[in-house]
């Protein structure tokens, strides 16, 4: 397995890490009859529970455009040293993003998603060359 998707399936178990955060705190805010009901009336859910729902969808958006450069760069024989340290630079800045979220780090929570988004990019960049 090549280094960046090695980082890939790393991301993919932070998302299954971030679905349990976000489940068990929205649990809590909302209660067990709720959270086990048919939703029929939209939750909308406030502090930590609400943001770490925006980081887990955030997370899954940000996921797509890295599988994307992840299976290019693997696919395409493309895979270096370069792309391998943008792999993991986009995999910690989602480890650091998640707290920076949780926690209303501003403007800390943007800096690191652009550090993620821009090594993502940059792996697509490499990909051409």
């Amino acid at each position: 397995m090549t280094p960046e998707l090695t980082a890939l399936t790393f991301a993919a178990l932070l998302q299954v890490l971030q679905f349990f955060a976000y489940s068990i705190a929205a649990n809590r805010q909302v209660g067990t009859k709720t959270a086990l009901g048919p939703r029929d009336t939209p939750v909308q859910l406030t502090g930590t529970p609400g943001r770490l729902q925006r980081a887990m969808n955030n997370h899954f958006e940000g996921l797509i455009l890295f599988t994307i450069a992840c299976l290019v760069v693997t696919l395409g024989g493309q895979s270096t040293e370069f792309t391998a340290a943008c792999g993991w630079v986009y995999a910690l800045s989602r480890v650091l993003y998640v707290p920076a979220y949780a926690f209303g780090l501003s403007p800390w929570r943007s800096v690191v998603w652009s550090v993620g988004f821009f090594a993502t990019v940059l792996m697509l960049i490499a990909a051409l060359i």
